[in-house]
């Protein structure tokens, strides 16, 4: 199953192409319109505890490295990462929460667009 983060939602509703895909609540608050786009068909997907603790642990590591990231970014990594979704963006911050995640043995696909 593949997440999709905001910018891609954006982009796809620009071009008026569907969207199948899930999103999370966080590309819900930031993009309260995709309620009204006709060709979303997808879920969204609302944070549970763990979902927070996994951002947090994600944001300790960061913090250690010098590279805190955005809340928002951390939560819907986390949403992906606990459900072993693949997560579709052009945030290139990403790139640092993965490598992150990896240290930690998380396994987190990641597809970056340009």
């Amino acid at each position: 199953m593949t997440i999709l983060d905001t910018s891609i939602v954006i982009g796809r509703v620009r071009e008026r192409k569907p969207i199948t895909e899930d999103i999370t609540v966080v590309t819900l608050v930031e993009y309260p319109r995709i309620v009204y786009y006709k060709h979303f068909q997808g879920n969204v997907i609302f944070p549970v505890e763990q979902d927070y603790l996994t951002a947090h642990k994600l944001q300790l590591q960061l913090l250690k490295r010098g590279q805190p990231q955005a809340f928002a970014d951390l939560l819907i990594a986390s949403i992906a990462l606990n459900r072993g979704e693949r997560l579709v963006t052009r945030d290139k911050d990403f790139r640092v929460i993965a490598k992150v995640a990896s240290e930690l043995g998380y396994e987190f696909e990641l597809e970056l667009k340009t």
